[in-house]
């Protein structure tokens, strides 16, 4: 879910949005009266296919109980629009849709979820368990571990009440500025596709309905709700819709989300392109597709064009899906049929997802094992890490270090994280979930909030030496303790949330300036960033050590000081390049003036087309400030005995990892591909990876499939993937700009339907 009641501000905008006052849903008209037990019949045999078992339910559904499946409520009180949430819906959560008591059809209990279970904006929310971000996970390029992650959420979510979660942010980084790249998975269609995908099926392994958002190709939040997105369909299908096809064959999702803007002309979720064509028919997808809270706009049009699902009302301007579609449906427009089809397929996604073999049974928060959870969003964060600098070693932190000044970021109580609908509002923290005073926005994507994990205060328990803290805000101040101290460390920040845009690269309030001051007075000065997405450094060649530690989770200053302190060896690798300014970008500056609303502003993908992040710096000869895949170990690795070959229609490769340090660590095997020919959008794509656990001195063998989409074009004359015969060169780096050793193989010509066989 994307838009939240306090992200509509003025009164004009509500006026807009609300065309009566009073509204509460009213249940006694949605479906018959339930009986005292409910009709049985085939469908609640759990033996039989989602198929079989939605088929002979729909044979004894009424219209209205169908009509019922397909529209979605908000499920928090609003007093702006005089709403009262809906009659059985959690508390300020993110939707409700009610079941079929007389069929024994559960109700649809939603929860906002990229990092764990979140709440509306509340003097009470709930308190639970908060992952590191989205962008965080897929630095690990560890899809296992992307797993026990959406495992881990996933089980909060069920014994918190809800049944579907709204996760599986996928999309591809094209604007480095976006407000909410720190949701997603980066700028490469195979590791975002990947560790996404795993997270999904972590979730659905608790019996619960993850979505796949937001589909597609909302890559900004500029102008979000009406921006118009042009786009090439060979260029779409080998990029964005790629990194979604990937996720959507991993994960499996019960649902998918479609998003708020246009794509060609036609808004996201009554885009017969996108969701009749490419999602349901190509790639037959067996699930839902809901809408973004807000994103729905009409009744036929959307119906027909693809949406299974009106959610989240009254975000949208009218209740589409509710008596409209039932005399749409009445009178010819929305076919009998489609209904049909609209709500078998929320139907199928429950069966399929053991929905109705495992009812919720209400609240159940008590028995969270946060302990144990803490462990996993700890472990996540951990290889999240990624070690960009460190110069002369001045990381690990010494034995030998007697003093240490840590500088800024509230590092002394906690660690920061990204704001809007995915805000987890922590467990550990008060009752409100804040322990900083808000220091952000007063409203959505506000607050902002810090998760209860000092940095300091863990290290601390890690070393002899003395700490001093102090808040940054004064740089002299801050240069004078760095001055008097063996190693100065500096947390920089950069808070990002839904519904906005950074204007720039730069980190805020004169962070910058800070850095320089405190690196002037110490040479062993390392900087760990809390950032939303890439950021510049202007202060990189003064300072000792960077450090990207995302938006760490709950655990995050745990993890944080377990890899300064050395007790962890950073094994996060960049899913995104970090321009070195906003000059090398596509464009110069965000697309999409929101006063041009009436206009349609338009963004033009057709200049990068799939030439997406690292495509776009190697296409282009520019040279970023990191590279993609890139990440410093405190251990070495080396590669060696790479081979390839013909494989289907795709390749194998093999390769042998061996850790050359002195110390355990994790190499990630990055294998990348290319035309010897070229003629592809870009000279290179990651073909495949594969991460390894491996002790000082200990080597590996690692076999990796390479999919044959990777190794192909789109052709949309023909609606297929086609490989061109000839010589492919295949190669492993330390990124995709490190090349470390080169093979060739060849491959003969190949056609790859588009569509599912």
């Amino acid at each position: 879910m994307s838009v939240k009641h306090h992200l509509l501000l003025s009164t004009a905008l509500l006026m807009t949005t609300l065309t009566y006052v009073g509204f509460r849903p009213a249940l006694a008209a949605d479906a018959p009266a339930a009986t005292t037990a409910p009709v049985t019949g085939p469908w609640q045999d759990a033996a039989q296919s989602p198929e079989a078992r939605t088929a002979a339910l729909l044979k004894v559904m009424t219209r209205e109980e169908k009509l019922q499946l397909v529209f979605g409520y908000f499920s928090t009180d609003f007093k702006p629009k005089a709403y009262t949430r809906i009659e059985g819906g959690m508390a300020d959560s993110a939707g409700y849709i009610p079941g079929v008591a007389r069929l024994g059809i559960p109700a649809q209990s939603q929860t906002d979820a990229g990092v764990g279970v979140a709440t509306q904006a509340s003097p009470t929310p709930r308190l639970r368990t908060a992952l590191p971000s989205g962008l965080a996970t897929a630095a690990t390029w560890n899809p296992e571990m992307a797993f026990a992650g959406g495992a881990m959420i996933g089980d909060e979510a069920r014994r918190s009440g809800f049944n579907v979660q709204l996760a599986g942010g996928t999309n591809l980084m094209r604007e480095p500025r976006n407000g909410r790249n720190f949701e997603y998975g980066g700028e490469d269609p195979l590791l975002a596709g990947t560790i996404v995908g795993h997270a999904i099926k972590g979730i659905q392994s608790n019996n619960i309905i993850s979505t796949l958002k937001h589909y597609a190709f909302n890559d900004q939040e500029t102008s979000r709700n009406f921006i118009d997105v042009k786009v090439d369909e060979a260029a779409g299908r080998q990029s964005d819709l790629l990194a979604f096809e990937i996720a959507l064959e991993t994960g499996k999702p019960g649902s998918v989300m479609c998003s708020y803007n246009r794509v060609n002309g036609a808004y996201a979720c009554e885009n017969d392109w996108l969701l009749n064509q490419v999602l349901k028919k190509d790639w037959g997808f067996k699930g839902f597709v809901m809408s973004d809270w807000g994103a729905t706009h009409s009744t036929a049009p959307a119906a027909n064009a693809g949406l299974d699902q009106q959610s989240g009302y009254p975000f949208d301007k009218s209740p589409y899906f509710k008596d409209a579609l039932d005399e749409a449906v009445n009178n010819g427009h929305v076919s009998a049929a489609r209904l049909d089809d609209m709500a078998g397929r929320v139907l199928h996604a429950m069966f399929a997802n053991g929905l109705f073999e495992h009812p919720l049974n209400g609240d159940q928060a008590a028995t969270i094992d946060y302990a144990a959870h803490a462990k996993v969003t700890q472990a996540d964060a951990e290889e999240a890490i990624v070690l960009l600098k460190n110069k002369g070693d001045v990381l690990p932190l010494a034995k030998t270090v007697k003093t240490i000044a840590i500088i800024g970021g509230h590092a002394d109580v906690g660690v920061l994280s990204g704001g809007g609908s995915a805000q987890v509002y922590p467990y550990g923290a008060p009752t409100n979930g804040l322990i900083v005073p808000n220091e952000g926005p007063a409203s959505f994507p506000g607050p902002m909030v810090y998760d209860p994990s000092s940095p300091l205060k863990a290290l601390e328990g890690l070393t002899q030496a003395k700490i001093t803290y102090i808040d940054g805000k004064d740089p002299k101040a801050a240069a004078k303790l760095a001055a008097g101290s063996d190693v100065a460390i500096v947390f920089a920040t950069q808070w990002t949330g839904e519904g906005q845009d950074t204007i720039d690269l730069n980190l805020p309030n004169d962070q910058d300036a800070l850095i320089k001051a405190v690196a002037g007075a110490n040479k062993k000065t390392v900087v760990v960033l809390e950032n939303g997405g890439p950021v510049v450094m202007p202060w990189l060649d003064q300072v000792a050590g960077v450090v990207d530690a995302w938006y760490p989770g709950t655990s995050g200053g745990e993890a944080i000081a377990r890899v300064l302190a050395g007790e962890v060896t950073p094994s996060g690798h960049l899913p995104v390049s970090f321009p070195a300014s906003v000059d090398q970008l596509p464009r110069k500056v965000v697309d999409g003036d929101r006063k041009d609303k009436a206009e349609h502003p338009h963004v033009d993908y057709t200049i990068d087309g799939a030439a997406i992040g690292y495509k776009w710096y190697e296409k282009k000869g520019l040279k970023p400030l990191f590279p993609f895949g890139y990440g410093l170990s405190y251990t070495t690795f080396a590669t060696s005995d790479l081979a390839a070959a013909p494989e289907g229609k795709g390749l194998k490769v093999s390769l042998a990892l061996r850790n050359t340090g002195a110390r355990d660590g994790k190499a990630v095997a990055q294998v990348y591909v290319a035309p010897a020919a070229g003629g592809w959008e870009a000279p290179k794509r990651l073909g495949a990876f594969h991460k390894v656990a491996l002790k000082a001195g200990e080597s590996q063998n690692v076999s990796l499939t390479v999919d044959p989409r990777l190794l192909a074009t789109y052709d949309v004359a023909t609606h297929a993937w086609k490989i061109k015969g000839g010589d492919y060169k295949v190669m492993t780096g330390t990124s995709y700009q490190d090349i470390t050793s080169t093979v060739t193989v060849h491959l003969p010509d190949a056609t790859l339907p588009a569509a599912v066989q």
